[in-house]
């Protein structure tokens, strides 16, 4: 008869083996994948830029209001980026990624109440205290988009 010592440390080793097995099995399913590369070169590119981006505040680019499509990849940018900052402890360039996000929000008053309840008080606070400042960026951007395209329907 097999000692309870020994049948827990044969359990123990052959849990280990089958774990080290299931992460060998799934890290060469994620290489494989198609996108995979794709995905890693759009999370090093997002990376990249939030650190170029930081203590650059007036940076942002913002797209025209006009263009649905990249106003929501704007927004969706702008969310995930303040995300990824706030997490890593970056509250002033996450928060400013917030507010671009309401700024060009379709429902701004939606995404506050969704901000409010996710985001800490201090956090959603300072976002509030910042939104001021984000609409006269946006306004400048977008009048400076309209005289660009002004002056290409003149080329013409």
């Amino acid at each position: 008869m097999v000692s309870p010592k020994a049948m827990f440390g044969i359990c123990a080793g052959v849990s280990a083996t089958l774990f080290i097995g299931y992460c060998f099995y799934f890290d060469k399913q994620r290489h494989n994948d198609p996108d995979f590369k794709k995905k890693l070169r759009q999370r090093r590119r997002a990376r990249r830029d939030a650190a170029a981006s930081s203590g650059k505040r007036s940076s942002t680019v913002f797209p025209n209001i006009k263009d649905h499509e990249a106003v929501q990849r704007f927004f969706l940018q702008e969310i995930q980026l303040g995300e990824e900052l706030l997490a890593a402890g970056d509250l002033e360039n996450g928060v400013d990624h917030l507010g671009n996000a309401v700024t060009v929000c379709g429902q701004p008053n939606d995404l506050l109440q969704v901000l409010q309840q996710t985001l800490q008080p201090n956090v959603f606070h300072l976002l509030i205290e910042r939104l001021p400042a984000v609409a006269p960026r946006l306004m400048k951007a977008q009048s400076g988009n309209q005289s660009a395209s002004l002056q290409e329907d003149d080329v013409e």
